[in-house]
């Protein structure tokens, strides 16, 4: 099964740590993580997607919850929500690529936030298809390096 879990927790060291072991200790697997400040000082969400077996998923959720520095946590598996992630890609260009590139990113509305001679580098942001998408439609042009944060995840409507 896979789960998203928020956790507002203090802004502590050996935080993530400890909420990764936590994870292990349940051998569940943590696919994404992102972590950042909220509107409240001194505070972080934390949006954790993780496989694990139902059973083990409860167990996190109850081990987490106890701990001294988690404010609050959430199983955001089945609400409905707005989910993003950001991609950084840097992708070789020629004279002939070019054209090309400009209309994948047109069609995908990403940004160009970088130029080199012989590179481009590329913003986006959006769920994960469309992630996934972009950089499909890159890699014939030969992706430099790539550097994709976890999902970040909010609940839809006035809640």
């Amino acid at each position: 099964m896979i789960a998203t879990i928020s956790v507002l927790a203090k802004n502590e060291p050996g935080v993530l740590a400890d909420l990764a072991q936590e994870f292990k200790r349940f051998n569940a697997n943590i696919m994404s993580i992102s972590s950042g400040l909220i509107n409240e000082p001194g505070i972080s969400r934390i949006i954790i997607c993780v496989e694990a077996e139902p059973s083990n998923l409860a167990g996190i959720k109850d081990a987490i919850e106890t701990m001294e520095f988690v404010v609050a946590i959430e199983d955001m598996s089945k609400e409905d929500l707005v989910v993003r992630e950001l991609v950084l890609i840097r992708v070789h260009i020629d004279r002939e690529s070019t054209p090309q590139i400009m209309q994948i990113l047109e069609i995908f509305r990403a940004g160009i936030v970088g130029m080199g001679k012989d590179s481009l580098v590329i913003e986006m942001s959006g769920d994960s298809g469309r992630v996934d998408g972009l950089i499909r439609m890159l890699e014939p042009f030969g992706i430099v390096k790539m550097s994709r944060t976890g999902k970040i995840a909010i609940k839809r409507g006035d809640i």
